[in-house]
């Protein structure tokens, strides 16, 4: 039987879309501003390792996006379309549990991600005026409360359907900073770069710790948690359309996440920034790049994270629509309008303010990430197959997918532990609504 529609169906999770417009929302969820983490992460690994991370992780991730859709497409024509991850999850695996753990670990990563997208874009207003006006007397949280605001107004677009043209945008922005970055980072190779040093950590302790980090801001990067969701948005049927969006999100995610890695840890080697615009301009000595091309790159940046931030806020407002609307009443009627713009405003409002409060959540975030992204987007997809299309102990799909859940387990298990212990080790350096942002 097919789930009765309600107020989050009906109106944030349209099924209207063709299958470009899933592949603008995919690439927003996956490729943002984390890419410019890759160099650092690179630094972890090396060249061998880190190349043999980021493909093999690619192709795990296009292979468990692709199971979730042949599941997605499985309980459709068994007349149980689902549009929700939970839902879905509870459905295949049969256990009450697994509806909550989702829940729970879908919230814990949308609204880390919501958090940190206000973040970072009111620390990209701080970068910009701080060059135009050193001496100037705002700080950090007073751009995050001008993002904030921004956010407010964004957030009353009423369905996920309807970001598909911001999306779009949001797929030309990352394809263009990324390619400014990569401009940058061959012109300061002919400049006053640090001398390139590939080496890794010194003690053997350090190097494996280095590693699972950056494995899991490897895995982290290519994770996005909402792709029933998204698939959600297509018009029925939905079979066969999420493949193409999903080669189409790859492509893009191709082209700037192997120009990025590279020409960034080409460069700078193991002296990468977390981000990787820092390395092009340190605090001490001149800015590597022309002070436009880095510019230009921030605004880029800036800009995508509203639609980042939007893509990331659309389970929230499903859950609050489901709750609060009436699906017998227009979208923009009084009684649902009025909800809407009450609890969507508050939910922004209390990411900013977390946002201001602890602006050392990118490590937070890390630890966020490899418990949730891990889960989501490495073991479920492999799990709910198995159970759905139930392949024979001798074929190849079931080890494949059993292999995938074990190693990406024991990495999730110790990419947390190297993630908590970078946030112990950085503890000293947090402070609440503080100016800086903790790497």
């Amino acid at each position: 039987m097919a789930e009765e529609a309600d107020a989050g169906a009906a109106f944030v999770l349209q099924s209207k879309g063709k299958w470009w417009h899933a592949a603008f929302h995919l690439t927003t969820a996956i490729v943002g501003p984390t890419i410019l983490t890759l160099p650092y992460a690179f630094r972890g690994l090396g060249w061998a390792l880190g190349l043999l991370c980021l493909t093999s992780m690619g192709l795990v991730t296009f292979y468990a996006y692709f199971l979730m859709s042949l599941v997605l497409d499985h309980c459709e024509k068994s007349g149980r379309r689902h549009i929700r991850f939970r839902e879905l999850a509870a459905d295949v695996l049969g256990s009450g549990w697994m509806f909550y753990f989702v829940v729970f670990i879908q919230t814990a990563i949308n609204t880390g991600i919501s958090i940190g997208a206000i973040l970072l874009a009111g620390e990209c207003l701080q970068i910009m005026y701080s060059n135009l006006s050193p001496n100037g007397s705002l700080k950090l949280y007073h751009f995050i409360a001008m993002v904030t605001l921004v956010m407010i107004l964004l957030s009353q677009f009423p369905s996920f359907h309807s970001l598909r043209h911001i999306n779009l945008v949001s797929l030309l922005l990352s394809i263009g900073y990324t390619f400014l970055v990569v401009g940058a980072c061959i012109n300061a190779a002919s400049k006053e770069a640090p001398r390139r040093d590939y080496s890794l950590e010194p003690s053997e302790s350090s190097r494996i710790f280095s590693a699972f980090t950056s494995i899991s801001i490897i895995a982290a990067i290519y994770g996005n948690g909402i792709l029933p969701e998204i698939q959600a948005t297509l018009a029925p049927p939905a079979t066969g359309k999420m493949l193409k969006g999903l080669i189409m999100c790859y492509i893009v995610i191709f082209l700037t996440f192997y120009s990025a890695a590279i020409s960034g840890y080409w460069v700078f080697g193991n002296k990468s920034n977390a981000n990787i615009l820092k390395s092009l301009m340190p605090d001490e000595g001149p800015s590597l790049a022309s002070v436009w091309v880095l510019g230009l790159a921030i605004v880029f940046v800036l800009l995508q994270l509203f639609a980042i931030g939007l893509v990331y806020s659309q389970v929230a407002y499903e859950i609050m629509e489901k709750k609060s609307a009436d699906v017998n009443k227009g979208v923009f009627s009084t009684r649902n309008l009025i909800p809407r713009i009450i609890l969507r405003s508050l939910y922004v409002i209390l990411c900013g303010f977390f946002a201001a409060m602890l602006p050392f959540f990118g490590d937070i975030n890390g630890v966020v990430g490899a418990i949730g992204f891990i889960p989501l987007d490495f073991v479920l997809p492999m799990l709910l197959y198995n159970r759905s299309h139930k392949p024979t102990r001798s074929s190849a799909a079931y080890w494949i997918n059993n292999s995938i859940i074990v190693v990406f387990t024991c990495v999730g298990i110790v990419g947390a532990f190297s993630s908590v212990r970078k946030l112990v080790g950085d503890a000293a350096e947090f402070k609440l609504f503080s100016s800086d942002v903790v790497d």
